[in-house]
């Protein structure tokens, strides 16, 4: 089966930066297209970012995050990472990657797997 582990969250500093990863078994990345999420304390899930051919292979980013956030993948390690720059507050979530299983003809915004997440915690 397929499966979606994060890394890399941690307790920062505001002003910090830090890189997730996101690694995936059981299935190759270039035939998913990769989310990045997050849930911050009493609020939904948030869509970041994503990496997918419905992107050209290229990073899409919400408008909240652009310019500190930066998608990446790496195809030969099978992993999915996001940078953030420039760490403030607000960011303090739990940070999700999820796929997309291009295979399964899922829909466009809809996620095949998902992982348990990893916390990112940015003190002041």
């Amino acid at each position: 089966q397929v499966q979606l582990v994060e890394s890399g969250g941690g307790l920062v500093q505001a002003g910090g930066s830090l890189k997730l990863s996101c690694s995936v078994s059981g299935g190759t990345i270039a035939d998913y297209g990769m989310g990045w999420f997050r849930q911050a304390p009493g609020k939904d899930r948030e869509f970041v970012g994503d990496i997918s051919r419905n992107t050209g292979g290229k990073p899409f980013y919400v408008d909240s995050v652009k310019g500190r956030f930066t998608i990446s993948r790496d195809i030969a390690k099978n992993s999915l990472y996001l940078h953030i720059d420039n760490l403030k507050p607000e960011d303090t979530a739990v940070y999700y990657c999820a796929a997309n299983d291009y295979g399964k003809d899922t829909g466009l915004f809809e996620y095949d797997y998902w992982g348990q997440g990893t916390q990112v915690t940015v003190s002041s």
